[in-house]
């Protein structure tokens, strides 16, 4: 392997400051949809989620809570942004009544089955180019880097929000393990809900890690789950509070 001399090597970590730097610029020049959540927002570039950009979830662990708990975060994001939203996949395997439970009701959805992951990422790039959605959802197996490249450029072209759930193929294969052009990566995992007064189930709890985020840090938080309008909230005990990454071995679908 050539050793860089140390001329080269100084331009080169001086192009990837700069490369750094208009990627945090860029994000932070664009649209936003906020959380709603101060202490939430605060660590993402820009404030919130750039509306016109690729944003990709995934069940931390392979199995039906965790994919539920991801399909639910993207449904409330979904939500949030005004106009009809469309979700394309290619299993049928979405409890669509259960997105209502995020606030995405039956008459905000137009739904396209396709026949595989490629028919799915066409789809999407065809309804971010459009131009006159609140957002396109995609569920995705895999998808190749000039893919989600594709879809980037195109929903900054159609100024759309793109939503990427990845879904668990194979246990062994963990979704976000090829590189992507999301600005944001989120892995999404259940989380125990918080002790009642009365005997029942407490709202739902979300270990929500963002795994990467163009221009600014990752980090870990346990957040309550959507409530009828979308929104996320802090637990009202501590466990609000930072948590360390935990990537186990197993855990969706829209949860009724």
């Amino acid at each position: 392997m050539p050793i860089l001399s140390s001329s080269r090597a100084e331009r080169l970590a001086a192009l990837r400051a700069e490369v750094r730097a208009i990627e945090s610029a860029t994000v932070k020049g664009k649209e936003c949809l906020p959380f709603g959540v101060a202490a939430l927002d605060r660590r993402l570039e820009g404030g919130g989620l750039a509306t016109a950009a690729l944003h990709e979830m995934v069940g931390t662990r392979p199995g039906l809570s965790d994919d539920a708990a991801a399909t639910l975060f993207v449904a409330g994001i979904a939500a949030r942004l005004p106009g009809a939203v469309l979700w394309t996949l290619a299993r049928r395997d979405l409890f669509a009544p259960g997105l209502m439970h995020a606030g995405l009701p039956p008459d905000r959805v137009l739904y396209a089955e396709a026949r595989s992951d490629e028919e799915v990422l066409a789809v999407m790039e065809e309804g971010l180019r459009h131009g006159g959605l609140a957002a396109v959802v995609g569920e995705i197996g895999r998808a190749a880097m000039a893919s989600t490249r594709r879809l980037q450029l195109a929903a900054e072209e159609g100024g759309t929000t793109a939503l990427m759930l990845r879904r668990w193929r194979k246990a062994g294969e963990d979704p976000f393990a090829p590189p992507s052009a999301a600005v944001t990566r989120w892995r999404i995992a259940c989380a125990p809900s918080g002790d009642l007064p009365v005997e029942g189930i407490g709202r739902p709890r979300w270990k929500i890690e963002l795994a990467r985020q163009r221009g600014g840090a990752p980090f870990t938080w346990i957040m309550e789950g959507n409530d009828a309008e979308g929104r996320l909230a802090l637990p009202a005990e501590p466990p609000h509070r930072q948590a360390a990454p935990d990537r186990g071995d197993e855990g969706r679908r829209a949860a009724a």
